[in-house]
This record gives structure tokens, C-alpha cells and sequence, in this order.
């Protein structure tokens, strides 16, 4: 099979008072009330079984997952910002929009180019606010954040995300309600990585992922089309190991059953499972090969859960219009394999 390559990217309510009533567990990092204490913000750990979940409250992110001890994701420390996006929770856009302009309701749109290489504005604008604790238990946290509109976004969303962890792995649920006056724009993805098992790169990951389509990009990672994965280093409907094939690469078709698409990383340790409920009909594969520091590239994968199209701001593919006071819900998880 020949390499493929695709180049990667430049790039609710009731919070007061509830950070008093959080329970921190031990070895959290606390702080003084409204300083947070890391680059990551508060940290929230959660547990159950042998699972142990670190969540950030920048981005709402996902820091770490250990299972038996052993850290199953690419990321960072809590100190440092990271890269790539790692663990983030990607609001009110996932992926790019073209130009950073788009037209809604006849009403024509600007938001701020902050991947100015490809000229795209890229996954949304809370990858580096900080969302407020609504409680924090043992095995799950609540987290929530109103965006406020502006006048490239002039809407008003209010997010509630909460994560938990059970004997298999840990899962999130976000729910987005339009708080505003009229109707909303909306998408959402999570851009949390899978770490290569330890001493080894992703090619020798056994990877499946249950979708008929892909997305045909342009040399700025902007969609032209879509084809069949058939015949093409993009099929993956059936488990193989990833070997030297690169993605940044879209993919639709979704093989839903039983209300979940499961995608399927067979490590030379463990196997892994990525599902994700019917609001999520499109996935975001990266093979990390473009990393932003000095690393080893191909550390891990993403395989962004998204419930729209990348550009989906200007094409429409995927894309929710929440009206004033309708709720979006959707969830998605990572469990070990039975």
C-alpha cells in the first residue's frame, strides 16, 4: 500500500457559588478562589476502578485517562499549553472556516483568522477560556461556560459538559442551549489524542474506522468533495494496521447500530474503542505527523468525534441551527475493548 500524504495543519446555568461546594480530590492542584493554578486551569480529577480521568478546565480539556497506571493519551502537562489542540473541547465550530467568513440568516459574517497560513479560522472560539465547576464528584465532573456573542459570532450559547468515569473507560456529555434572542450556528468536535502503545509509533495500530466517505481537501485542508473510501488508502472499514498511510482527513457515512459508531484501535498492548452517539455523523483523523515541537511525530492519533463537516459554516454539511431556547445533547466516550 502505497504512503498517502496529506499535509496537517498550521495551525448551564447555576455556577455561582459552586466552586465552593466542589469536592477536590488529593493531588489536584488547588488555588486561591477564581486564580487558576495551572496553564490547563483548575484540574479536576475523577475515578472509577482502574480508571482515573484528569479534566482542565481550559477547554474543558481532557488531560489524561490512566488505566492500571498507564497513560493512554498524547498530551501535555497541565503546565504548559500543549499543542495541536490536545484534549480540547472544540465550540461553537470544529475544523476550519474558509476566509473566516460566512453568511447566516442573509446576515454576512467575520470571525478572526487565527490559522493565517491557510486563511482559515480554525476550531472555534473557546479552545482557551475557562469553564466554571458546577460540581465534582468521585467518578464524574460538571463543567459549563456561556459564550457571549460578538460580532463575527453575534450569538448566545450556553455549554454544560460533564464527565464520568465508570469500569470500562470514561465518556462526555456536552449540551449547548441558545440563550439569545434568535437562531444559532452551532458544531462541536473533541480533539483528544490516543497515545502509540509505549516504545512504538501508530503504524502498528490496527485501525477501524466504520466509514464510507471521506472528504476531498485542497492545499489548505478546505473540502472540494467527498468519494467512497473503497479502493482507497482511506478504507479502513475493516480492521489493518495504519502502517505508513498519513491523514488529516475527514470522514461521513457513519456506521451507526445500536445508537453508537465505534471506532477501533488495535494496540500492540491493548484495544481501545472510540464511540460515538448518532448526533456525531462526521470524524476527523489526524496521524499526528506535523507536530509543533521537537517530539517524534506519529505519538498518537485523534479521531475527532465532530456533528458537522469540516467548513460547514459556509457549505451548511452537518451544520445545527439551535433556535432561542432549544438544546443540543450529544456524547461520546473511550472504553477499553471487552
Amino acid at each position: 500500500m502505497r504512503s498517502t500524504k496529506i499535509n496537517r495543519r498550521g495551525a448551564l446555568l447555576g455556577a455561582a457559588g459552586a466552586a465552593g461546594a466542589m469536592a477536590a480530590l488529593p493531588g489536584v492542584a488547588q488555588a486561591a478562589p477564581g486564580v487558576p493554578p495551572t496553564a490547563s486551569g483548575h484540574l479536576y480529577e475523577i475515578g472509577a476502578g482502574k480508571h482515573r480521568v484528569v479534566v482542565g478546565g481550559v477547554a474543558a480539556s481532557v488531560l489524561s485517562w490512566k488505566a492500571d497506571g498507564q497513560e493512554m493519551l498524547l498530551t501535555h502537562d497541565p503546565d504548559d499549553v500543549g499543542e495541536g489542540y490536545q484534549g480540547k473541547t472544540i465550540l461553537p465550530w470544529a475544523n476550519r472556516i474558509d476566509h473566516g467568513a460566512y453568511t447566516f440568516e442573509d446576515q454576512e459574517l467575520q470571525v478572526a483568522i487565527n490559522e493565517p497560513e491557510r486563511d482559515a479560522a480554525l476550531h472555534g472560539l473557546m479552545s482557551f477560556v475557562e469553564w466554571s465547576p458546577v460540581h465534582h464528584r468521585a467518578d464524574s465532573v460538571v463543567l459549563e461556560h456561556v459564550l457571549p456573542p460578538d460580532y463575527g459570532y453575534p450569538f448566545q450559547l450556553a455549554f454544560r459538559i460533564e464527565y464520568r468515569v465508570d469500569d470500562r473507560g470514561f465518556s462526555s456529555t456536552l449540551s449547548a442551549t441558545n440563550v439569545g434572542r434568535g437562531p444559532a450556528p452551532f458544531g462541536t468536535a473533541n480533539h483528544t489524542y490516543l497515545a502509540a502503545a509505549p516504545g512504538t509509533r501508530i503504524n502498528d495500530i490496527a485501525l477501524e474506522i466504520p466509514a464510507d466517505t471521506y472528504y476531498v481537501v485542497n492545499d489548505r485542508l478546505i473540502p472540494t468533495g467527498t468519494a467512497q473510501v473503497e479502493g482507497t488508502d482511506y478504507d479502513f472499514r475493516t480492521a489493518r494496521p495504519i502502517g505508513g498511510t498519513e491523514m488529516d482527513t475527514a470522514f461521513t457515512g457513519l456506521h451507526h447500530s445500536g445508537g453508537e459508531a465505534v471506532v477501533r484501535f488495535g494496540r500492540p498492548d491493548v484495544d481501545v474503542e472510540l464511540w460515538v452517539d448518532e448526533t456525531h455523523r462526521y470524524l476527523q483523523v489526524y496521524t499526528d505527523d506535523d507536530p509543533s515541537t521537537d517530539r517524534p511525530g506519529r505519538a498518537g492519533l485523534t479521531v475527532e468525534p465532530m456533528t458537522l463537516a469540516p467548513n460547514a459554516f459556509v457549505t451548511g454539511d452537518g451544520l445545527l441551527v439551535l433556535r432561542p431556547g432549544q438544546t443540543h445533547i450529544g456524547s461520546w466516550g473511550y472504553r477499553l475493548a471487552e
